[in-house]
């Protein structure tokens, strides 16, 4: 069974598309069939962590009615099991979808016969990025330990549970709980999506009751990247309390990845990190999180110990 993971953020620069191209260069080395997606539209940036340049195949081509699968514009890379659909030859107008495109790109993502797709986001809460985001119910935040970055994240994740909000109840409905909301609130911005859920409970417990279920299919997890010795080592648990406090979907804190100033080292050079680097404490990090991720997490230790 395939296992899609939107990989998101509130900001740019958390390191999003490090994160995801190497959790694909272990998954891959874990004998899983991985396929990388790169949906920064207008941004793309995910071939040069694989040390690939220039993809010549790649979204454009399937959008433009060329191939009609992506299957069929995956490229593979230097890892095997490990393939890539770039949007790197996209016009420079991509990063405004038509809606038409934005559901052949779901519809097609839905379709990729891989054990793992891992979709690397954009940063901002636009309507296409938080729909390829709500692709799954089991998406990946990546944060960093900045102020600005756990800021911007919460405001992402409250954009995500609004736009499942108005998926749920339509648009019809949507925009008349909104109305009673901002009338008792006095408010015309909404602070909390879960004053909407309130109004919604109360006005109308049937969709009060379907908004809930689906609302706590949902599976947010998230990473601490750049973590710093200096950090606060209790950070990401804490902002997991957090979450499953306020809000019904369910969410869990992956770990820390912590800082190492070889990561630019190995991003300017074109080599794949966790192939030039394996043994930094920053690769057992990822290791840690991609264990977790396919909940077959065993100690790198042993894993070393395993594989020599």
């Amino acid at each position: 069974m395939t296992q899609t993971c939107p990989i998101g953020g509130g900001k740019g620069g958390s390191g999003k598309s490090f994160i995801t191209s190497n959790l694909g260069v272990l998954l891959a080395k874990q004998g899983k069939r991985v396929v990388l997606v790169d949906l920064d539209l207008g941004g793309s940036n995910l071939h040069t962590f694989l040390s690939l340049k220039n993809p010549k195949l790649g979204l454009h081509d399937f959008l433009i009615k060329d191939y009609k699968t992506l299957d069929e514009v995956a490229i593979p890379t230097s890892i095997p099991n490990l393939s890539l659909i770039s949007s790197t030859n996209c016009s420079h107008e991509i990063g405004n979808l038509f809606h038409s495109q934005k559901l052949k790109i779901i519809r097609a993502i839905n379709k990729l016969s891989y054990d793992y797709v891992l979709l690397d986001l954009g940063a901002g809460t636009i309507f296409n990025i938080l729909d390829f985001f709500l692709i799954s119910n089991k998406g990946l935040f990546i944060i960093t330990p900045e102020p600005t970055s756990i800021e911007n994240t919460f405001q992402f994740i409250k954009a995500v549970y609004l736009r499942k909000i108005k998926q749920v109840l339509k648009q019809k409905a949507f925009n008349s709980f909104v109305k009673k909301l901002q009338a008792k609130t006095k408010n015309t911005l909404i602070r909390s999506p879960m004053e909407l859920v309130e109004i919604v409970q109360k006005q109308d417990p049937k969709k009060g009751k379907l908004l809930q279920t689906e609302l706590e299919k949902l599976q947010f997890r998230f990473i601490m990247n750049q973590f710093r010795k200096e950090t606060d080592v209790t950070m990401g648990n804490k902002i997991e309390k957090l979450c499953n406090k306020h809000f019904f979907a369910k969410f869990q804190f992956l770990g820390n990845i912590r800082y190492d100033e070889r990561v630019h080292d190995s991003i300017y050079s074109r080599n794949i990190y966790m192939n030039r680097y394996p043994y930094s404490i920053t690769a057992v990090d990822l290791q840690n999180v991609a264990g977790k991720i396919t909940e077959t997490h065993e100690d790198p230790a042993l894993k070393t110990v395993k594989s020599s």
